[in-house]
């Protein structure tokens, strides 16, 4: 059975703040008097990696790979309020998402080609009726009498008419290679129902992702809704100080750039929005909108506590991946000795028995043959040597597939560990850093009401406190795609998964 591509990954990425402004803002800082704006230093964090599993993420640039299946889905029947939580997305997912749903028909074909492959050792009944009407010209066919033969043979017999009614019987008797063909199908059927499940584990962290993503896009959205009301605030206020001419125009139009900004943000903020609940709506059976809403937030809570050993014993035991690779390496080594039991003699036996006559109930006798063989290969030409150096070379395959997978894991599980630990960390500092951000903002208002500043200050502080939002935002959903990576690594994501993101709704 030919193994399905997992194929590539689409990305979902964070957005970055527009930094035009900077330009513009720096030429009004020289001609208000010479005051540099600070550079935003963001938090340092882990490029995102590449893989076709797993997902990788960042402080700054968290992001959650889905492609290839897992990006699409079939149309969803159950009814939907409108309203979408966070366990509604995953059930929905694991019911529709495309991924999963093509690994099911992969493990029904599995399944049949098991079944053909144990029909080779059962028996084989049938029974058939027929029925035979005949006239023969012996002449026609060269059957001649001898001359001087005392008496005449008709050139011509019939017609006739017979009936047979038979039941013919066919078995197995002896055939290793079939048998191990047997086995080899069972360790696929066996590898395609844990990729299935590997494929629902990867669902889970998709659709989990997308809906955090969501929310953090959400969370972005809304702290810039709250950065376009100061800038508006500031600039009202900024209006009515030059109207008394308490305030140089200079300043007002470094206030209206800024507040344009903003709403400039606030806008490609919100077309990320719509992007993103589209793409969570691809992978959930929903119709391609944005015209939904989430009903939970997911903040920031510590994973269940569980060591590194654990965590790796926990996920080389219960991995779905793994334990396929494992059964694909059963199947090949099946397949090997099936090559190799094609030297072995084979035996069977075919019978019959059935009764024929003009009619087979009054006039009728019984007919019945019995046959049976023994076949010895000789020689094949190098067939079977042909066929067992392939299937060697793909038992070596395997298990090196296997002995790669083991290690894989281990990696995942060990990153999924450094990223939670770095996130939460992180968290820790850009909640801090919000907090001293949005005091500092504070200040700087209430020094620019006193005119001892001037707006550029002001506006930095501004700044500040978008830059630490955006950090404390970006950490949290670092921080929770960890915890789903994690629930992935270690197996079994679609029961355990809430364990690791508890949820509240929207107040």
């Amino acid at each position: 059975m030919p193994r399905q591509p997992r194929g590539t990954r689409s990305v979902f990425s964070s957005r970055k703040r527009i930094c035009c402004s900077a330009a513009l803002l720096a030429a009004f800082t020289a001609a208000a008097g010479g005051q540099q704006q600070a550079a935003r230093v963001p938090l340092s964090g882990r490029a995102p990696q590449a893989g076709s599993v797993t997902s990788g993420q960042n402080a700054l640039t968290p992001v959650v790979q889905a492609g290839g299946e897992f990006s699409g889905s079939v149309s969803a029947r159950a009814p939907f309020s409108g309203t979408l939580s966070l366990a509604e997305a995953i059930g929905r997912g694991l019911e529709y998402n495309l991924g999963a749903s093509q690994w099911g028909y992969t493990v029904e074909q599995a399944a049949g080609a098991a079944r053909s492959a144990q029909a080779a050792l059962m028996p084989d009944l049938s029974g058939n009726l027929s029925g035979t009407v005949q006239q023969t010209d012996l002449k026609a066919m060269g059957f001649r009498l001898p001359p001087g033969t005392p008496f005449n043979f008709p050139a011509v017999v019939g017609p006739f008419s017979y009936m047979q009614l038979q039941a013919s019987l066919s078995q197995t008797l002896l055939d290793l290679t079939a048998n191990n063909n047997v086995r080899s199908s069972r360790q696929t059927l066996l590898a395609d129902r844990l990729e299935l499940n590997d494929a629902r584990d990867q669902v889970v962290l998709g659709v989990g992702g997308a809906y955090l993503g969501v929310i953090a896009a959400e969370a972005r959205l809304d702290a810039q809704r709250a950065q376009l009301e100061t800038a508006n605030a500031i600039l009202s206020e900024s209006q009515q100080r030059q109207s008394v001419g308490a305030l140089a125009r200079l300043t007002v139009d470094q206030n209206q750039v800024q507040a344009s900004m903003e709403q400039l943000q606030l806008t490609s903020l919100r077309n990320d929005v719509d992007k993103q609940k589209i793409n969570l709506a691809r992978m959930i059976g929903l119709p391609p909108r944005p015209d939904y809403t989430l009903a939970d937030r997911v903040g920031f809570a510590p994973p269940p506590a569980l060591t590194l050993e654990a965590a790796l014993a926990q996920a080389l035991e219960r991995r779905a991946d793994l334990k396929a690779a494992a059964a694909q390496a059963e199947a090949a080594r099946a397949a090997l000795a099936a090559a190799k039991d094609e030297r072995m003699p084979t035996a069977g036996f075919t019978g019959s028995y059935g009764v024929i006559g003009s009619t087979p109930v009054t006039d009728s006798h019984g007919v019945f043959s019995i046959t049976g063989t023994l076949r010895i290969p000789l020689w094949q030409g190098g067939k079977v040597k042909g066929d067992i150096e392939q299937a060697n070379a793909a038992v070596m395959q395997r298990d090196s597939e296997v002995a790669d997978l083991r290690g894989a894991i281990e990696a995942q599980v060990r990153e999924a560990y450094l990223d939670l630990n770095a996130a939460a960390s992180q968290v820790t500092v850009a909640e801090g850093n919000l907090k001293v951000a949005q005091e500092a903002l504070e200040m700087a208002h209430e020094r620019f009401q006193a005119g001892v500043i001037n707006t550029v200050e002001l506006i930095q502080a501004q700044e500040a406190v978008a830059t630490a939002q955006e950090n404390q935002i970006d950490s949290v959903y670092a921080h929770n795609v960890a915890k789903l990576t994690l629930a992935r690594s270690l197996g079994d994501a679609p029961l355990a998964w809430q364990r690791y993101l508890p949820t509240s709704g929207k107040n």
